[in-house]
């Protein structure tokens, strides 16, 4: 059983990054009595969650960014935005351990075109705003391809999670609050419309959304089968260029036109401090994105920040 205990002796710890993991080791350390200096290149905190809160569904990952706001004031945390940690700030912060917990980077496409301005990826998207064009090809269907596509197939955005537009739900979903009609379904049935045409694709020959969790995804898949999302498995990328996608599937040729492609291709730890504060002598620590990329999970970096800082 994991005890969070108060310290017999205060360290000097500093978190570099404002992530799921970083914010969960943060508060913790700080309330069993570290002194914690964060250092965030961002302007805000939160990380992966400021971009998971643009998706329409998950608007409440503000709530936890909240929560973490407020927990930095109570807790006395020293919170340094707009300020990407460099070996200088941290040898001389005399600091006793580092965290890092930097996330993680948007992996590389090997692929002809990809160079091509029609291509974006899900930060482009997400964080930066760039135009979308009607016609969208989403490169891998994992978690984030999901994500993305449920961002670009809904017309109004995002919601305020305090005061849910139900009406609008019930009418998308093709709930009636009239009691006259069997089961509560609407005559006219589900009303999904999406503002752009949508084509996911996946290298794997299986079903697409088998990452999805078990609770939401069956109702993802729904949705988005019922904007019209074309669903593609077993594709193998070729090229892009001006003209759009080129894969085959099952040995057939074939060009997707699009105006844009969105690649969500994974992601690499991002660890650029990393060697350099080994071979200072540092005591260093890797939590979240920044340990393993490829589990890359907010729970995963949550439960590992908690249970390093208890330690």
């Amino acid at each position: 059983e994991l005890e969070i205990k108060p310290i017999a002796a205060t360290k000097k710890l500093a978190v570099v990054g404002a992530g799921p993991g970083g914010m969960s080791y943060a508060v913790t350390a700080a309330e069993r009595g570290h002194d914690v200096t964060i250092f965030e290149a961002s302007d805000c905190i939160g990380g992966q969650f400021n971009l998971a809160m643009a998706i329409p569904g998950k608007e409440d990952y503000g709530e936890t960014i909240r929560y973490w706001q407020a927990q930095i004031k109570r807790l006395g945390i020293t919170l340094h935005l707009n300020n990407r940690a460099t070996m200088g700030n941290l040898l001389s912060g005399g600091y006793d351990e580092v965290i890092l917990a930097t996330g993680v980077t948007p992996r590389e496409l090997d692929l002809p075109g990809i160079d091509n301005e029609m291509v974006l990826s899900y930060v482009d998207v997400l964080k930066d705003h760039k135009t979308v064009g009607r016609r969208v090809a989403i490169i891998r269907a994992g978690g984030i391809g999901f994500d993305i596509a449920v961002f670009l197939a809904h017309e109004f955005g995002p919601g305020d999670p305090a005061k849910p537009d139900i009406d609008r739900w019930l009418q998308e979903w093709g709930v009636d609050r009239d009691p006259e009609h069997d089961g509560g379904l609407s005559p006219a049935g589900p009303d999904m419309q999406s503002p752009r045409q949508i084509t996911l694709l996946q290298r794997k020959p299986q079903a697409l959304g088998r990452s999805l969790g078990l609770t939401t995804g069956w109702a993802i898949r729904a949705e988005l089968q019922m904007k019209g999302v074309e669903m593609i498995s077993g594709v193998t990328y070729r090229k892009i260029d001006g003209d759009g996608l080129h894969i085959t599937v099952d040995g057939i040729d074939r060009l997707i036109a699009v105006d844009n492609v969105v690649v969500c291709a994974g992601q690499e730890e991002q660890r650029d401090l990393q060697d350099d504060l080994v071979v200072a002598g540092m005591k260093l620590h890797l939590i979240g994105g920044a340990d393993k990329a490829s589990e890359v999970d907010a729970l995963r970096a949550i439960e590992q920040g908690v249970r390093l800082a208890a330690i």
